[in-house]
């Protein structure tokens, strides 16, 4: 199912939705419009839908990049500064970037843009007829590659991974022009549909046929188009030029940093190209290394290679965008199906020991002193009932220096998103909504914890999506098996877990029993509730969010309720969990389990930022922008702060920037968007800090 544009039915414009990703957008016009559908070939970039309207004007109700292009794809100009542009009658193509999914106007006219407080407005020199073509963000393999489990099958199965490249130019740094890598599944010969084929880069990866090997250098592969060869000791090969990738600092740091490097200068080189934007990154790079990038743009790949890896990385380490996510992948023959999502993800790939060799926590006694809440009052109880069992394999995996941390194998992994294939593959095989709204369920089944109960006020606090929130009280086992049998977009549940299960009005209920769920994501908020979670991803959901260990119920309180208001916001659950968490010193008491990069919603503008605000004196502050990656807004986007009024560009993922603003100009950047805000160390929503508590 693609997308679809219809007229608005509250007033004059276009409503633009994207069923499968649970996303909507809104496009407004001088008059009412009758959508006629259009043929999406007459796009010049790839579109799933299109129509046309009639009208003088588009108001587009976010502040945002219009990149204005000829309609073969020339770059005439964009509005990143925000200043008000005439453009002559002529045949323009406008890519809009604060929409949830990709969309383009193509029109033949005279053009104004004009910018308000929240607002950028599009005119033209009569009524005339505006092309809307949009593109969902979802992408879907094309393909099963089936391997044996002999490791050089599976590196001929991942040197098919860059089949599913759209380009290799510079510009596959971009996340739309980086399709999903074919899937991989064990199987008793090796089989790849005829229709994948890898591109002819002429980059080859020699490397040991080694699980530890090959695993850590899929997204390397991939994102290279690149050939995995046995061989001797590792190491790239492009056109004669050859590079070690056993370096001092060991073979996956070696392989992490060619990763990060060849993607951070293809996102400088690409500024040659189809978006010449004022890029901040290359503006820091470009006095620090001897590289003409207008050269660079045009020459081959083992060409652009050779000059990117021959700085040294810690000539730009400090540019380098922070990596999103690291994922340990246990080097086993079934964990090759969970390579290309970590290639997909652009991931960090280790190869770790079994959690057995690891820092377990390993009886019931030392989980419980581990997990000592030193914040719970004296008159608080845990939301516990029954008899409790230790929690076999808990450990602390290595330390990583990304945004998030994922984890492939067995125990349950502090701090880190537990990941299966299974759960990576049902997100790609989620079926669109048949309902036009998102519908959640709190289930609350101690009256002694209904102060959670008020998350319902957090959850629907979106413009232009439509909730169905539903608040249930002490449900009987029957009642909330029927709940988790239906269809439905999350269960936030507050209540009692122990060995026997979730706890209801008339006994237990066991997740292990299920084996139809229907619920895409949740949130158990009760005491070691992980078993209950994985039994939930196991019999259908995609992932939800868990506890290892006992937790007091005003802690799982103050976890709860910004959790609820960051998926609110779009936030994935993992990140959301990792900023939630961050408010009380209990943080390693929860988990994700599933596919932690699992959105309840599409962020309003693209990607999810998460600044942090200090005063300097009276009047003026500090504001430090921090941004997240999301799976259709990843590594290689680009956005712009709305803090200055200049036409910089910032590379998505970590920190991008502190700037100093006055009390006015902070409140402007409020007023955009409700987003969470860390103030003197504490959460807080720019929705509240508006209203004069900063």
């Amino acid at each position: 199912m693609h997308p679809q544009v219809i007229a608005h039915p509250d007033r004059a414009g276009l409503l633009i939705t994207d069923p499968i990703e649970n996303a909507r957008f809104a496009l407004y016009t001088d008059d009412d419009v009758t959508p006629r559908e259009t043929e999406p070939e007459e796009f010049y970039f790839p579109v799933d839908a299109a129509v046309t309207v009639e009208t003088s004007g588009v108001e587009i109700p976010k502040l945002g990049n219009v990149f204005v292009r000829t309609q073969t794809g020339t770059f005439v100009t964009d509005n990143a500064a925000r200043t008000d542009t005439h453009l002559a009658p002529d045949a323009y193509l406008l890519e809009l970037t604060t929409a949830p999914m990709k969309l383009y106007l193509a029109i033949e006219s005279a053009l104004t843009i004009e910018h308000g407080e929240q607002a950028v407005m599009l005119s033209f020199d009569d009524t005339v007829a505006v092309r809307v073509g949009t593109r969902s963000f979802h992408e879907r393999p094309a393909g099963t590659i089936r391997t044996t489990e002999d490791v050089r099958d599976v590196m001929r199965a991942v040197s098919l991974f860059g089949s599913a490249l759209k380009t290799t130019s510079s510009e596959r740094s971009f996340p739309t022009l980086r399709g999903h890598p074919p899937l991989v599944e064990l199987d008793d010969e090796f089989d790849a549909p005829d229709g994948l084929v890898r591109p002819d880069t002429g980059v080859e990866l020699v490397l040991p046929p080694e699980r530890e090997y090959v695993y850590p250098a899929a997204p390397l592969a991939y994102y290279l188009g690149a050939e995995l060869v046995p061989g001797g000791s590792p190491r790239l090969v492009a056109d004669g030029f050859e590079y070690d990738l056993d370096g001092p600092d060991g073979y996956e740091t070696t392989v992490h940093r060619a990763l990060q490097q060849s993607f951070f200068f293809d996102c400088l080189t690409r500024t040659e190209g189809y978006y010449q934007v004022d890029l901040h990154e290359r503006r820091q790079v470009e006095p620090l290394v001897d590289v003409d990038f207008g050269e660079l743009y045009d020459a081959s790949l083992p060409a652009r290679l050779e000059t990117y890896l021959s700085v040294p990385f810690e000539t730009i380490r400090s540019h380098v965008p922070e990596w999103n996510l690291t994922t340990d992948v246990t080097p086993i023959p079934e964990h090759c199906n969970v390579l290309p999502f970590v290639a997909n993800d652009l991931a960090l790939v280790r190869c770790p020991p079994n959690p057995a060799e690891m820092n377990v926590v390993p009886t019931l006694e030392a989980q419980k002193e581990f997990f000592r809440d030193a914040h719970a009052a004296d008159d608080d109880f845990v939301r516990s009932a029954g008899e409790q069992e230790v929690v076999e394999n808990i450990f602390k995996p290595d330390p990583t220096e990304t945004v998030e941390h994922a984890w492939v194998g067995d125990g349950y992994p502090l701090g880190a998103n537990k990941v299966t294939a299974a759960s990576q593959r049902r997100r790609l095989e989620r079926e669109p909504a048949q309902k036009e709204h998102i519908e959640i369920h709190v289930v609350c089944n101690d009256e002694a914890m209904q102060e959670e109960g008020a998350v319902v006020e957090h959850y629907g606090l979106r413009d232009l999506l439509q909730f169905d929130v539903n608040l249930h009280y002490d449900l009987t086992t029957d009642e909330l098996r029927e709940l988790l049998a239906a269809p439905s977009d999350f269960l936030h549940y507050i209540g009692h877990v122990d060995i026997n299960g979730m706890r209801c009005s008339d006994g237990y209920l066991d997740a292990r029993t299920l084996s139809d769920v229907r619920v895409k994501a949740f949130l158990l908020n009760a005491c070691r509730s992980y078993e209950q979670g994985e039994a939930l991803v196991d019999a259908g959901s995609f992932g939800g969010v868990v506890t290892l260990s006992e937790v007091a119920n005003r802690i799982a309180t103050k976890v709860g309720k910004p959790l609820a208001r960051l998926l609110n916001c779009g936030f994935p659950l993992r990140v959301a969990l990792s900023i939630a968490q961050d408010q009380v010193s209990t943080g390693y008491r929860y988990i994700t389990v599933g596919d932690g990069g699992m959105m309840l919603v599409q962020n309003e503008s693209g990607s999810v930022t998460y600044p942090r605000v200090e005063q300097i004196e009276e009047g003026y502050f500090s504001i430090t922008i921090r941004t997240h990656p999301l799976p259709h807004f990843g590594l290689g986007s680009l956005l712009a702060t709305h803090i200055t009024e200049d036409n910089t560009r910032y590379l998505t993922s970590g920190e991008i920037g502190t700037f100093e603003v006055t009390t006015s100009e902070l409140q402007d950047y409020f007023s955009l968007e409700t987003i969470p805000v860390e103030f003197r160390e504490e959460l807080r929503w720019s929705d509240e800090l508006l209203t004069g508590n900063i």
